[in-house]
């Protein structure tokens, strides 16, 4: 025997009218759509909140919570104003009509519903549906969870904003050669699991990789989403980073292949975080002399021969908690005064 076709939608029916809703499920299920039925807005509210459902048929005219007021807590509910609503109501006039536009309803529909009308509203709101839901589906494939939940909760909008946080330089220590003594192919295996390895590591301590060059990675702690203790995170992430390429060189040197070395500079402090580019094409990154000295303590491992540098900030935020080495004042590049410069991973010591 052959198994009953899915439904085409999950749909809410909300209304007060006992016999309105029966006959208006009926209709729907006709249609092949599964639907469940409020009498009230705030229990259609407690519905929305507790189970998915991909559109919402709402009444206007109902007790405890009209639909005016439903459509109001949708608005307000980033992870339920995008659901469809088509308001179904006896309300005259056309100031009513535009407030519920007004409030994020796909469509106005009068009573008695005309049902092939309501077919084709409802058809064509599930489309608009499927295609926003295809374009959050992409925002977090290719974007980084946090990223994702920003668009979610503040939406697109160029520009930047201050904030306080810790930025990570990393990249692979003599990788152009490398790349010289082996086929592409595996540098692109290398790659694939160096980027891994780092993500994953980056992210267990709530960084944000926002840009990957090459070799090199750039990572934020505390922006978008706002952190406690970005410093102490970002320099436990470098810390499980340089575990995990010593596992990763284990298996390596298993397999005859030279072992790899990384480096990786923190700074600590004020920063401007946003979306750069243009309405078309946009990226998520942060810039200021933070972000700049970061990079530099990156440069600067190569000849410190040491694997991770951090700023006085950044010393100053691990409290005692993280061993590290004062290496002295160091002059980099860019920058018109000396800089204190700390490596992890020694010897306790004061910070300045």
């Amino acid at each position: 025997m052959a198994e009953p076709d899915p439904p085409l939608a999950r749909l809410l029916v909300a209304d007060d009218n006992k016999v309105n809703r029966l006959l208006l499920t009926r209709g729907l299920e006709l249609q092949g759509h599964s639907v469940s039925c409020a009498e009230n807005g705030r229990i259609a509210l407690d519905m929305l909140r507790r189970e998915p459902f991909d559109l919402l048929l709402l009444d206007i005219e109902m007790p405890e919570m009209d639909g005016f007021q439903v459509l109001e807590q949708l608005t307000a509910d980033p992870k339920l104003r995008d659901l469809p609503v088509i308001v179904t109501s006896s309300l005259e006039g056309l100031d009513n009509i535009v407030r519920c536009i007004e409030l994020g309803a796909e469509d106005y529909l009068p009573k008695p519903v005309n049902a092939v009308l309501l077919k084709a509203r409802i058809g064509a709101s599930l489309e608009k549906k499927r295609l926003r839901d295809q374009q959050k589906e992409l925002v977090r494939r290719f974007a980084t969870s946090e990223v994702a939940q920003d668009l979610e909760q503040s939406g697109f909008a160029l520009g930047g904003r201050h904030v306080r946080g810790s930025v990570m330089f990393s990249d692979i220590r003599g990788f152009t050669a490398l790349v010289e003594s082996q086929p592409p192919e595996e540098t692109i295996e290398l790659l694939n699991a160096y980027y891994a390895l780092m993500f994953d590591a980056i992210n267990d301590h709530g960084g944000v990789v926002n840009q990957m060059i090459g070799d090199g990675l750039m990572a934020i702690f505390g922006a978008p989403l706002p952190m406690t203790d970005h410093g102490v995170a970002a320099v436990r992430a470098a810390l499980e980073m340089v575990e995990r390429v010593e596992l990763l060189n284990t298996r390596r040197l298993a397999v005859d292949k030279p072992a790899i070395r990384i480096g990786v500079g923190i700074a600590t402090g004020e920063l401007v975080a946003g979306y750069t580019g243009t309405q078309k094409r946009a990226t998520y990154t942060c810039i200021g002399d933070t972000v700049n000295l970061a990079a530099r303590l990156e440069e600067h491992t190569k000849l410190a021969q040491r694997t991770i540098l951090i700023d006085p900030a950044t010393c100053a935020a691990l409290g005692g908690r993280i061993p590290v080495d004062l290496l002295g004042a160091v002059a980099l590049r860019g920058k018109a005064l000396p800089v204190e410069v700390y490596a992890v991973a020694g010897r306790p010591a004061p910070c300045a």
